[in-house]
């Protein structure tokens, strides 16, 4: 997008198991991370992989009264640690951060988007919006991670 305005969404949280187990679900396209998913996420494809790096994957949003499909490579630029989600056909990333915690059973997971929005007083409305809208999704999908990965022994 042309002369827009790059932004960045960020949520973080601390999860109550060990940070491998918790990465285990989050590079998991297949099993783990669709357990994991908000509702406005629906209909998660995997089209390449399934684990990690390599694996190409396709949702829908659902948003503002609109399904928008979404396509997406998978990198891990540190295994175990950073997975990197990329649009296809876009500017838009989203990182998921897994740290160890200060104990063997906790880590510390952030899930950070960067976008671009359109240029001007619209752009401006669009990252207020988007910004309240992916909060509250990332702030579900957190408490959904915790809670699977508590549940997995």
């Amino acid at each position: 997008m042309q002369n827009g305005t790059r932004y960045r969404i960020t949520a973080t949280r601390r999860i109550a198991a060990p940070a491998a187990r918790v990465y285990d679900i989050l590079a998991d396209y297949r099993a783990g991370h669709p357990r994991i998913l908000p509702r406005a996420f629906g209909a998660l494809e995997v089209e390449q992989g399934g684990k990690g790096a390599g694996t190409v994957i396709r949702f829908d949003v659902k948003a503002f009264g609109r399904t928008q499909t979404v396509r997406q490579t998978v990198d891990e630029p540190e295994p175990g640690r950073v997975l990197v989600e990329r649009d296809v056909n876009g500017p838009n990333v989203t990182t998921f951060i897994v740290e160890r915690g200060a104990t063997d059973n906790d880590a510390t997971v952030t899930i950070q988007t960067e976008m671009t929005s359109r240029p001007g007083w619209l752009g401006a409305v669009e990252r207020v919006t988007t910004r309240m809208f992916l909060r509250r999704l990332y702030k579900e999908e957190l408490n959904n991670l915790d809670a699977i990965a508590r549940a997995s022994v």
